[in-house]
């Protein structure tokens, strides 16, 4: 099982920015896809970003341009760099990892004001 630590969440004015980071640690199997969900209250967790082993990237329609995903894979660690921020880009970001499991860290609040 993999530990995922997040950090980097806050709140921020609507256009404004944000990076969150999150660090992959205990894993005895290579973590090959690591990316980012968000969540509102009463709405499931949705696919933002993720990133393989390998460097290819993939995002949600709605984060296009606006969002970064990057990688520093001897840290095994991900980054969410989020500009451009909108009010409806509020929720919990979750990061997660995908190896032989698919964990999950405990999540960080983003809050985008108007």
């Amino acid at each position: 099982q993999v530990q995922l630590v997040e950090s980097g969440g806050g709140l921020v004015q609507s256009g404004g920015s944000l990076r969150l980071s999150c660090a992959a640690s205990g894993s005895i199997f290579p973590v090959n896809v690591m990316g980012w969900y968000r969540q509102t209250p009463g709405k499931q967790r949705e696919f933002v970003a993720r990133i393989t082993s390998g460097g290819s990237t993939y995002y949600a329609d709605s984060v296009k341009g606006r969002f970064t995903i990057s990688s520093a894979n001897a840290k095994n660690t991900v980054y969410l760099e989020m500009n451009s921020l909108k009010p409806e880009d509020t929720a919990v970001y979750y990061c997660n990892a995908v190896s032989r499991t698919s964990d999950w860290g405990q999540g960080t609040q983003v809050t985008v004001s108007s």
